[in-house]
């Protein structure tokens, strides 16, 4: 993958970004994508963020590569504080991490977010942990997709502003990816499931501490609400 051949889990996001918009893409790495965005037209300018020197370093040299230093601004920043008041950016992009840890981001400099209008997310595990923090700060859920790539499963989240509530199981598996019923989607879950199962099985055999008890009753309710939704 470089910034002219991206993954198809960076398509997907890339897909769901505006054209003409402002963009941000925290944890950039290499900046690949949003040098390919530039390349292809879509955005009109774009913030490159990234907290680890090594992977901020590569990104400066590859946005250099491309020719795109007057398009392109990377900066070394933790999270959103790589967007500045006056960047005015639009649409912010977050790939490659886990669910909690973006949701964390995005809570941590909420601030930050003044005059976004659309977040476009890729947890790689724990996508729930970004629609429980959209429900809980006026975002909802736009659009939803499902892939595998290299045989992994990537979930992608596009969220815009306004209020919205969703049932427990919209918010664990994703309320367009539920109605939508993908062959991916149903693997995913059918792989989720069996885990669970293995994890229960694991804490029914071990000393049964309060602690385990209280877990293995919170997996057995979400394999439970699994099962309903695949046999459904």
């Amino acid at each position: 993958m470089n910034a002219k051949n991206l993954s198809e889990r960076l398509r997907l996001v890339a897909s769901f970004a505006e054209q003409g918009t402002v963009l941000a893409d925290i944890g950039s790495d290499h900046a690949y994508l949003p040098c390919w965005l530039i390349q292809q037209g879509q955005i009109s300018r774009a913030i490159a963020g990234e907290v680890v020197k090594g992977p901020f370093e590569s990104a400066k040299r590859n946005v250099a590569k491309e020719g795109l230093t007057d398009k392109v601004v990377v900066r070394l920043e933790n999270g959103l504080q790589a967007i500045y008041p006056d960047d005015g950016v639009e649409t912010v992009t977050i790939a490659g991490m886990g669910g909690s840890l973006i949701a964390s981001i995005l809570e941590n400099d909420a601030d930050r977010l003044t005059g976004v209008k659309r977040i476009i997310v890729q947890p790689n595990i724990h996508a729930k942990a970004i629609r429980v923090w959209a429900v809980s700060n006026s975002w909802k859920i736009l659009n939803e997709a499902i892939l595998k790539e290299d045989h992994k499963i990537y979930e992608v989240l596009v969220l815009e502003r306004g209020d919205q509530s969703y049932h427990p199981e919209e918010l664990l598996m994703g309320p367009l990816l539920l109605r939508q019923r993908s062959a991916v989607f149903q693997e995913k879950w059918q792989g989720e499931l069996n885990e669970i199962s293995r994890v229960i099985n694991v804490l029914t055999q071990s000393a049964q501490s309060e602690e385990a008890k209280s877990k293995r009753k919170q997996l057995s309710d979400t394999r439970d609400m699994i099962e309903r939704v695949l046999k459904s």
